[in-house]
């Protein structure tokens, strides 16, 4: 019998994510923060960051998810009575300048900012820290087996998910060497028995963890342009940041979104209702992967 896997909860700062921290407990816990150098996106408390800056052990001035996502983290650690490690790899503004210093913006198609800023940081956080295959637990809901399968799908004749980083040079010296390294093995805990949304939200109804409206980028492109237009309104520092780097995109041409800008995005739809979009791919824990 195979040696028993450490067990980690991937945690997004979604209701989802935290409720599989909350109910099955892990040898793990880890939280991947999304950074930005932007001083117009300052996080206003400063005590806040020093605390922040402590776990990631990196500088802090903020970060282009929702601000409620720190407290979130910091109320959830608190909650389940267990340390969550927290991690972050390069910031968004490093990530969309290439070697030539012109930038390049992630979209639907090259998402990029997934693999920077989310799965990089866990895992060097994974081999630093474990560096054997564990079991990662993904949230995704009794609704979502299609997800599930298509996870699944993805995992080798072992079960177990890869990823492809650099492990080292060629033999000239000119070029970086990659590989694929096996490390985790997804289990997704609230199939089976189902758990469904609104059993989720009504557990945290009355619980003392601050969540955020939504917790991923402010500015994900996978939103539609009415949300994004309420979030412009909602954060409109953070929301800047996405029009600026369209601005300053390579050739001016680059936009995060196919046939619009976030600047026409701002300044068009008026205000409307909103529909209760279900954002699961960013609640599951797994930024939509």
């Amino acid at each position: 019998m195979g040696k028993k896997m450490n067990t980690v909860n991937s945690l997004s700062g979604g209701q989802t994510s935290a409720y599989i921290a909350a109910h099955y407990p892990a040898d793990y816990n880890i939280f991947a923060l999304v950074r930005t150098d932007d001083k117009k996106c300052l996080f206003p408390d400063k005590k806040i960051r020093n605390i922040v800056e402590d776990k990631i052990q990196k500088p802090f001035i903020g970060t282009l998810e929702e601000n409620a996502i720190i407290y979130t983290m910091l109320d959830l650690e608190q909650y389940i009575g267990k340390k969550i490690d927290w991690c972050s790899g390069r910031t968004f503004d490093e990530i969309i300048v290439r070697s030539n210093g012109k930038k390049y913006l992630p979209n639907v198609v090259q998402r990029f900012c997934t693999t920077e800023m989310k799965l990089q940081p866990i895992f060097d956080w994974w081999n630093n820290k474990i560096n054997k295959p564990i079991e990662m637990r993904i949230g995704f809901r009794a609704n979502e087996q299609k997800r599930m399968i298509n996870m699944i799908n993805k995992t080798n004749k072992n079960g177990l998910l890869e990823f492809k980083t650099i492990t080292g040079k060629s033999k000239n010296g000119k070029r970086n060497k990659w590989s694929n390294i096996e490390w985790q093995k997804p289990i997704f805990p609230l199939i089976n028995p189902p758990i469904y949304k609104d059993q989720i939200v009504k557990f945290w109804k009355d619980k003392p963890v601050r969540f955020a409206y939504l917790n991923n980028c402010v500015g994900c492109f996978h939103r539609n342009p009415i949300l994004l237009k309420h979030l412009s309104n909602k954060h409109p520092n953070k929301f800047q940041w996405f029009i600026d780097a369209e601005k300053d995109s390579a050739n001016n041409i680059r936009t995060f979104k196919n046939g619009m800008t976030y600047e026409d995005i701002k300044k068009s739809f008026k205000q409307t209702s909103l529909f209760d979009e279900d954002f699961s791919d960013c609640d599951s824990g797994y930024c939509g992967l």
